[in-house]
């Protein structure tokens, strides 16, 4: 009995196995290390809405993964600079800091040999290394008291920069030979990935709204751009290419869901132009939105009164990739389509770090699980068998009628 019962919770409270998912997907990974799938149309349509259900075998053992939103942002960390050209400039120390590779950075760090020194550094920003005009960022007081205890200081502190060269001069001891390099620590940007999702849009024009009081009329006349959207696929935002031929333009763009209700509003532009002796360019084709579950879009560009723009546009989402180890043997295989299963909870996703040489692995063609059973049935035995039950409530009262109607036939007799 004992036994019996221990099979029957296996069986209830089983986790995962590969019988109960019912589309896979053969992995093609290129050598073992870091890898990713991108999640693509054929997992959002058959995978659970938060792909909570993706699993991932080699053979019977599952592979840890961890999902990702390629959401782009800012990376912090240290690098080695170039040092270049040392050398002695009016009796003065100078030399110029490759910073090429450092989006942004507000301090570097000398690795110097002087000891017992103190000195006066000036420090310089240009992009060209040969341009006439050097913009000043910082004066700082460079030491090193070593002898007295007091310690040292080697860094080179500025407002948030990003020029490509830093040239430095030191009124002091310090000589040229001194300067042994540096190092910084830099803000490098990762830009979030993008792929296209669904086809071209139907085009059409949008009506003018009505009026909305005596003698008024709102000219809200547009294009409107109508897309299909791939089953349970999310779009993050629309992008628009635009004839290169056009000239300077602004206008206004909203995105509707199959309800009509708003999921986004932006504008897209194009200035070139001087105003007041500057410079204005400003060019955006992008407009967010959060779009989930709606089987069509409707991108609507109002135009006013001036002609329809020469464009094109896609819809697009933030790349979702499954990241994972690749085995050094075996063939991996991608699972998906059991609605019941919870999302998976890896020590591979809560440690996760992201390799800078992670490639993509080729997810094969969607196939249904020849070994699909689904899970045991764990509904009460009353709720898998409900005509059996009311067989035995209408037999009931049968018998209870039947039982009641005798005993009113004995009283009366008696």
């Amino acid at each position: 009995m004992k036994i019996a019962v221990t099979v029957l919770a296996a069986a209830l409270f089983a986790g995962p196995a590969t019988s109960y998912f019912k589309y896979q997907r053969v992995i093609q990974t290129s050598a073992a290390g870091q890898q990713y799938v991108t999640v693509d149309e054929p997992i959002w349509k058959h995978a659970r809405a938060d792909l909570g259900d993706v699993r991932l075998y080699n053979g019977q053992t599952e592979t840890p993964y961890t999902l990702m939103e390629e959401r782009g942002g800012l990376e912090d960390g240290h690098k080695t600079v170039r040092v270049l050209q040392q050398s002695t400039v009016g009796g003065k120390t100078q030399f110029v800091i490759d910073m090429a590779g450092v989006v942004e950075y507000d301090h570097v760090d000398l690795d110097l040999a002087a000891r017992n020194f103190v000195a006066h550094a000036r420090v310089e920003g240009q992009d060209d290394l040969h341009g006439p005009q050097w913009a000043l960022l910082a004066e700082h007081i460079l030491y090193d008291l070593s002898k007295e205890n007091l310690g040292r200081n080697s860094v080179l502190r500025l407002p948030l920069s990003t020029y490509k060269y830093l040239r430095v001069t030191i009124d002091g001891p310090v000589k040229p030979a001194d300067v042994l390099g540096a190092t910084s620590e830099f803000r490098q940007e990762q830009k979030a990935v993008w792929r296209d999702v669904g086809g071209p849009p139907t085009v059409s024009a949008a009506p003018e709204e009505p009026a909305r009081g005596p003698g008024t009329r709102v000219q809200r006349k547009g294009t409107v751009l109508k897309f299909t959207v791939p089953e349970n696929v999310p779009v993050d935002r629309v992008t628009f290419t635009i004839d290169p031929a056009q000239t300077n333009f602004r206008r206004e763009v909203e995105i509707q869901n199959d309800q009509g209700q708003s999921i986004g509003w932006g504008e897209i532009n194009r200035i070139h132009m001087e105003r007041a002796g500057q410079r204005i360019d400003s060019d955006e084709y992008e407009v967010n939105c959060s779009a989930v579950g709606h089987k069509t879009i409707k991108v609507i560009i109002y135009n006013g009164d001036d002609p329809p723009l020469q464009q094109s546009a896609r819809m697009q989402q933030r790349e979702r990739r499954i990241y994972f180890d690749a085995p050094a043997s075996g063939q991996l295989k991608l699972f998906y389509g059991d609605e019941k299963l919870e999302p998976p909870i890896y020590d591979y996703a809560k440690l996760f770090q992201q390799s800078r040489d992670a490639s993509a692995a080729q997810a094969g063609a969607e196939e249904m699980n020849a070994a699909f059973t689904g899970r045991p049935d764990t509904r009460p035995w009353t709720e898998q068998h409900p005509a059996v039950l009311w067989i035995a409530i209408v037999g009931a009262v049968l018998v209870l009628g039947a039982v009641a109607l005798r005993s009113m036939k004995t009283a009366a007799a008696s």
